[in-house]
């Protein structure tokens, strides 16, 4: 590689800022950049509200790493910074070991920053990424929804005026909310449903048109200066507000608190996955539509660095945002210098406006919360997954009442769980198809998808649709020998005197195979060899077929029983039958035996006449 591709490895801005044209893009993403950033301020310190910190964290958090993102990461338009989902994860485990209260509680939420960025490093130089692909989109959106109910539920204490439990389970909060109801007050209630109500308007302007598309960025601004100029003029002793937040930009230090990694790790571990499949399924939304290539792995270095470096500016755990990248998007960016130009604003609203937030009502912070967690409850995946796939909509359920119930740590451990034991179900019982052929060609397909296609007495054609290997072998052994049994139980019946004596296994669709596949493929050699049944192997690839060969199973089943199409096979088992006594090769127009069966398995109807239903892997 050249000096200028590692350039372009290790600092991914290089290659925007080698191409950028600061007459066509300087405007726009000057403007996308403060129209993020003026949607982050207040937002910023409504996450670190509901992470348990004071919202001055949360202005840090939108700082340093957008930064430092800006340098590294790889995507032009994804607005990082502190998101729901993130905050109350560092809440729901930062609370069980110190409270909110106390200084430890902020040296662990910063020092867990430090282990996600560490995390993410890890994974990106790994290129370990594709180890995301095996969560199912279901469970992922199923427990996004189920945590945006728990995100509105912990926020309601700044609309009723009253304290409720923390908890990240939803039986608890129900409970805490009901308990407490004597207490409720009605000025902060009003505010912050006002202001809520004045937030969801103004997104739904925004998204529904064009020319007001600035409404949906600048709604938690125009509530945060509605509900604060209120305060200022009436000051309403029921409503409590943010208070004193220090003024000017971070100072450096390192972060305390590693003798409490032990018990973080699980929670970081979340927190990466989490923060992942956010930022990364943002970001390759975002290349797509504005036509560049983006790397997974430098993504998630960037996201590791920027939040290495931001926890040495007391930032806690940053990743991308939907709502600001879509905003970001929606405004015109082109390149990382407007993520660049968000953090500058927030750079100016630490140098000068930390002052004008003391009077924030946190009601108003808690609206813009609740407005994101609703805008995250997704029941139109749910209504999809119902309609589509059964299985999907069981993982939707499972990871949503299981996070609800039993909190975040369980619904995602269950969820994930319960996403990978499909993965493995799907994979160990592969489908297996019986073949026949179409009239009048020499195409052979699925007998179940195309009932027209007509099989040979003596012959049966199989495809795997899928890798042969250790996991799934015993399970397609097990159905070839199932089926040559039941095939064979008939002979006795003279209503159809059939019998097997050809088994060509199509191997198209096989794209490996392992020793654990090559010895049970040997050991059904010897079984059907005991019974008078050949093998035929069809059109294996160049890797499969090194792999037999090198097994000596090309030289036991016999060289002239591999072929480099399945007609080629038929066509080799008949010759050799029509010298078989007793055995006739038979087409015609009334249905072989596999077709017998798949229309008595269609018909549900059983009779001692009848040969025995062929199990059918749909």
């Amino acid at each position: 590689m050249s000096a200028g591709d590692w350039v372009e490895l290790l600092l991914p801005c290089a290659r925007w800022i080698a191409t950028y044209s600061w007459s066509e893009y300087l405007q726009v993403d000057l403007m996308a950049g403060i129209t993020v950033g003026v949607m982050l301020v207040p937002q910023a310190m409504s996450y670190a509200k509901l992470a348990g910190l004071h919202p001055i964290y949360g202005l840090y958090s939108g700082f340093a790493p957008i930064f430092v993102y800006g340098v590294f990461g790889s995507s032009r338009q994804l607005a990082i910074g502190p998101v729901t989902l993130v905050s109350l994860l560092v809440s729901n485990v930062l609370s069980s070991i110190a409270s909110p209260t106390e200084e430890l509680y902020t040296e662990l939420a910063i020092l867990l920053a430090f282990m996600v960025g560490a995390l993410e490093c890890t994974m990106g130089l790994l290129r370990l990424g594709w180890l995301l692909r095996f969560i199912s989109h279901s469970v992922i959106s199923g427990f996004i929804t189920s945590s945006a109910i728990i995100i509105a539920l912990s926020q309601a204490k700044y609309f009723l005026g009253y304290n409720i439990e923390r908890s990240s389970k939803i039986v608890p909060l129900a409970k805490s909310i009901i308990a407490g109801v004597g207490n409720f007050s009605w000025p902060p209630f009003l505010m912050g449903s006002i202001i809520l109500a004045i937030i969801l308007l103004m997104k739904h302007l925004g998204r529904s048109k064009k020319n007001l598309r600035i409404f949906r960025a600048s709604g938690p601004l125009t509530a945060v200066i509605l509900g604060t100029t209120f305060v200022k003029l009436y000051h309403p002793p029921s409503i409590a507000v943010v208070g004193e937040i220090p003024q000017g930009l971070p100072k450096f230090h390192v972060p305390r608190g590693f003798e409490y990694a032990e018990s973080l790790i699980s929670t970081a571990v979340l927190i990466t996955g989490v923060a992942i499949l956010e930022s990364v399924g943002i970001a390759k939304a975002l290349a797509a539509k504005n036509g560049y290539e983006l790397d997974s792995n430098q993504e998630l270095f960037g996201l590791g660095i920027a939040n290495i470096c931001g926890s040495f500016f007391s930032a806690y755990a940053a990743t991308g945002s939907f709502s600001r990248s879509a905003v970001n998007h929606e405004s015109g960016a082109k390149t990382g210098l407007s993520g660049i130009i968000t953090g500058l604003t927030m750079g100016c609203a630490l140098f000068f406006l930390t002052p004008l937030f003391r009077d924030i009502p946190q009601c108003a912070l808690a609206a813009i919360v609740i407005s994101v967690g609703i805008s995250l409850v997704d029941y139109e995946e749910a209504l999809f997954l119902w309609r589509v796939d059964k299985k999907d909509f069981l993982l939707w359920t499972i990871t949503c009442v299981m996070t609800l119930f039993f909190g975040i740590e369980i619904g995602v451990l269950v969820g994930v769980g319960s996403s990978l034991a499909f993965v493995i179900h799907e994979s160990a019982n592969p489908h297996i198809a019986v073949l026949g052929r179409l009239p009048g060609t020499t195409v052979y397909r699925n007998i179940e998808q195309y009932p027209e296609a007509y099989i040979y007495i003596g012959i049966v054609v199989v495809r795997i649709d899928a890798p042969l290997y250790f996991a799934n072998i015993s399970y397609i052994k097990d159905r070839l020998r199932q089926y040559e049994l039941i095939v064979s139980e008939t002979t006795t019946s003279e209503s159809y005197g059939e019998r097997i004596y050809f088994v060509i296994i199509e191997m198209a669709p096989i794209s490996y195979i392992d020793s654990s596949a090559v010895q049970a493929l040997k050991d059904l050699h010897q079984e059907y060899k005991s019974r008078e049944i050949q093998i035929a192997i069809s059109n294996p690839n160049r890797k499969v077929l090194r792999t037999l060969s090198r097994a000596g199973l090309i030289e036991l089943v016999g060289r002239r029983w591999y072929f480099v199409s399945v007609h080629d096979a038929v066509k080799a088992c008949l010759q050799e039958m029509a010298g078989l006594q007793g055995c006739v090769p038979w087409v015609g127009d009334h249905q072989g035996f596999a077709q017998r069966q798949l229309r008595q398995q269609r018909e549900n109807e059983f009779s001692p006449t009848q040969a025995p239903l062929l199990p059918q892997k749909v």
